[in-house]
C-alpha cells in the first residue's frame, strides 16, 4: 500500500494516481485553483477511491449551494459502493462518514468522524483542515482552536502540511481574540508554506481586528503572490484590503478594489456576493455612493431564495434583494427561510435558521426599507446568537454595523452606544475609524459640548 504526502496510508494503487493526489491534498490546504483538476483526474484515473468520493463530496457542501448537494449525494453512494468492495480502511470510512453526516443535516457530526481520525492520525492534514473549515461555516472559533492545538505536537517543521497547519492556528487563535499569538503564527505560516494564503489572511484579521489597519495594508503589500494561485479566496484576501483601506477612509481605493478585483469575475459563489455585499453596505453606511453596483448582486442572489443551504449566504442575498428592493423575491427568500425554521424535526441548519436566522433575517429587512426601530429589535434578538450563523468577526462584523447604525437611526443613543462599546471591547479595545465616527455622531446627537462635527461623506 502506498502512501500520501502526509504519511497517510492511501488506495490508489497507480504511482501516477498518488501524485495526482498529493498535488489535491497540497492544493486543497494553499486554497488553489487547480485542487478540483487534481483530484478530478485521482477519481477518473481510479473510480473505487472511496476517499476521494468522500472528500469530493465534502467539497461540494463546503460551496452551499443547493444543486450541489445531488452530486454530493452521487459521491456518497459511490464512496459507499467502495466501501462495500473492500476499496477501504477504517481512515477512510470516517471521512466517508462525515459526508453522510452532513447530508443528514448535521455537519457538527462530520466534525466528530474527522476528528476520530485526528485521534489515531493527528499528522492527517487532510482531516485537520476539513475539520478547521467545516467548524468555520458553524462559526465555531473555540473548535477550530481546540482541534489544531491537539494535534500540533504532531507536526515535525518538516511535515509537508507544517505552514498550512500554522495557518489555521493563526486564524483560530484571532477568532478567540488571542491576536499576538495570533500574527506570530501567521507570519510563521506564510514564511513556512508561502503558498499559505489562510495564514495571510489570519494576520490581515489581527490587524482589523487590533483597529490597525495601516500595518494590514503593509503586511498585505507585495505579497500578493501569496493569494494569486487561489481560488475564489482570492477575493476575500482582496475584500480584507479594501476593508483596511474602509477603515482609513479611503474610499476611492475600495470602490477600485471592487471593481478591479473584488467583483472582477462576477461569480454567483455565495462567499463571493458575501464579500461584495457586506463591502457595499458598509460603504453605504459611511454615506458612500455606490452607483448601480447592487444591481448585479441582487439579480444574482433572486436566482438563489431557494437554497437555504447556509444562513449566512442567505442574509446576504436578502442584503443584496433589500437593496434593489427586489419585493418578490425577498418575500420568496423570507417565506423559504420560515418553512425552513419551522421544520418539525429540525437539523442543525434548520435550527440555526430559527435562531439567530429569522430575526437576522427581519433585521436587514427592516433596515432596506428604513424601517429602523424594528430593524434594530431584530438584530438585538438574532445579536446573541450570531456566531451560530458562521462566518469569521470579521464578516459578521457588518451585521455589528447595521445593528448599532439601526439604533442610531431610530434614537437609541444608549442602546447603541453599549453594543458599540462591547464591539470594541471585542476588537482588544481599540477604536477604530467606523468606532471613531459613531462616538461622534452619538456626541453630536446628545449636543455635548466639545464634539467634534462629523464631515459629509
Amino acid at each position: 500500500m502506498q502512501h500520501d504526502v502526509f504519511g497517510q496510508k492511501t488506495c490508489v494503487t497507480r504511482p501516477e494516481t498518488l501524485t495526482e493526489w498529493n498535488a489535491a491534498l497540497l492544493g486543497f490546504l494553499a486554497h488553489s485553483a487547480v485542487t478540483p483538476k487534481h483530484l478530478m483526474a485521482v477519481l477518473q484515473a481510479e473510480p473505487g477511491f472511496a476517499l476521494g468520493h468522500a472528500v469530493k463530496g465534502l467539497f461540494y457542501l463546503l460551496l452551499g449551494r443547493r444543486e450541489l448537494v445531488a452530486v454530493a449525494e452521487d459521491d456518497l453512494a459511490a464512496a459507499r459502493k467502495a466501501l462495500s468492495e473492500g476499496h477501504a480502511d477504517e481512515r477512510d470510512r470516517q471521512f466517508v462518514e462525515a459526508l453522510a453526516a452532513w447530508l443528514q443535516g448535521y455537519p457538527s457530526r462530520s466534525v466528530q468522524h474527522l476528528e476520530q481520525v485526528l485521534r489515531r492520525h493527528p499528522e492527517d492534514a487532510l482531516a485537520m483542515k476539513l475539520s478547521h473549515a467545516i467548524r468555520f461555516v458553524l462559526g465555531d472559533g473555540t473548535g477550530m482552536r481546540r482541534s489544531v492545538e491537539r494535534v500540533l505536537p504532531a507536526y515535525a517543521p518538516d511535515h509537508p502540511g507544517h505552514g498550512y497547519l500554522l495557518g489555521c492556528h493563526a486564524f483560530a487563535l484571532e477568532e478567540t481574540g488571542d491576536y499576538e499569538r495570533a500574527e506570530i503564527a501567521g507570519r510563521q505560516a506564510l514564511w513556512t508554506a508561502p503558498d499559505d494564503a489562510w495564514g495571510l489572511h489570519a494576520v490581515a484579521h489581527v490587524h482589523d481586528m487590533t483597529g490597525n489597519a495601516r500595518a494590514g495594508l503593509k503586511w498585505l503589500a507585495g505579497r500578493e503572490n501569496a493569494w494569486a494561485h487561489c481560488n475564489n479566496f482570492r477575493y476575500h484576501v482582496w475584500w480584507h484590503k479594501a476593508l483596511l483601506h474602509l477603515d482609513q477612509g479611503e474610499n476611492d481605493a475600495v470602490i477600485e478594489l471592487y471593481d478591479s478585483e473584488i467583483r472582477k469575475d462576477r461569480t454567483d459563489d455565495y462567499r463571493d456576493i458575501s464579500n461584495a455585499t457586506s463591502l457595499l453596505m458598509r460603504l453605504e453606511l459611511e454615506g458612500v455612493d455606490v452607483a448601480d453596483r447592487w444591481q448585479e448582486l441582487a439579480d444574482l442572489s433572486a436566482a438563489r431564495t431557494q437554497d437555504g443551504c447556509l444562513i449566512f449566504a442567505d442574509l446576504h442575498y436578502l442584503m443584496a434583494l433589500t437593496a434593489e428592493r427586489r419585493k418578490a423575491e425577498i418575500a420568496t427568500l423570507m417565506r423559504r427561510m420560515q418553512r425552513d425554521a419551522t421544520t418539525a424535526a429540525p437539523d442543525e441548519f434548520e435550527q440555526r435558521m430559527a435562531r439567530p436566522g429569522l430575526d437576522a433575517a427581519e433585521g436587514v429587512r427592516a433596515f432596506g426599507e428604513a424601517r429602523y426601530g424594528a430593524a434594530f429589535a431584530h438584530l438585538v434578538r438574532a445579536r446573541e446568537a450570531m456566531q451560530l450563523a458562521g462566518g469569521s468577526h470579521a464578516q459578521r462584523d457588518v451585521f455589528e454595523r447595521m445593528t448599532i447604525d439601526a439604533g442610531l437611526r431610530a434614537g437609541r443613543l444608549d442602546d447603541a452606544e453599549r453594543i458599540l462599546k462591547e464591539r470594541q471591547a471585542l476588537r482588544a479595545g481599540t477604536e477604530d475609524g467606523y468606532t471613531a465616527v459613531r462616538r461622534d455622531l452619538i456626541s453630536i446627537a446628545r449636543g455635548e459640548s466639545g464634539a467634534e462635527s462629523v464631515p459629509a461623506q
